[in-house]
């Protein structure tokens, strides 16, 4: 994985750990053990299914960078869509409180999402590479 995704990954992945950890202790004092048990729950799936999909497009697109958009959207309405499933096949579960996992599975997403946001907006990458390699006799940014 190039640097620049695994970069991605850690400046999504550590806010959402510590909002998971706050959802946690939150949840633990508001519903109990059940409470913190479904929150960890949340947290967890929303890091596994996002790096997973991170992980994926960057797969999808390492030699075929003109898919980047197609493949983003698929990849990102794939995630929903498991993440869907899982909310219809947990709804009705005992383990945890299904309340403390729905918060904190929706905020967890929104901190992820934020963590892309920024994490992307701080990255200094080039969108425009040029092969060629500069004139010797000329130096870069000169005209012959």
């Amino acid at each position: 994985m190039p640097s620049h995704d695994a970069r991605m990954i850690r400046g999504a992945a550590l806010p959402t750990a510590v909002a998971g950890l706050l959802a946690i202790a939150i949840s633990a004092a508001v519903a109990g053990g059940k409470g913190a048990i479904g929150a960890a729950f949340a947290a967890l799936l929303v890091m596994a299914f996002f790096a997973s999909g991170q992980y994926a497009l960057d797969r999808l697109t390492r030699n075929n960078p003109q898919l980047m958009m197609g493949a983003a959207l698929l990849v990102y309405t794939t995630q929903i869509l498991l993440v869907g499933i899982v909310l219809a096949a947990f709804k009705d579960t005992t383990l945890f409180d299904t309340k403390a996992f729905a918060f904190t599975l929706l905020g967890c997403v929104f901190v992820w999402s934020g963590g892309q946001v920024r994490t992307h907006l701080k990255a200094k990458q080039f969108y425009v590479q040029n092969d060629e390699k500069p004139d010797e006799r000329t130096g870069p940014g000169r005209q012959p």
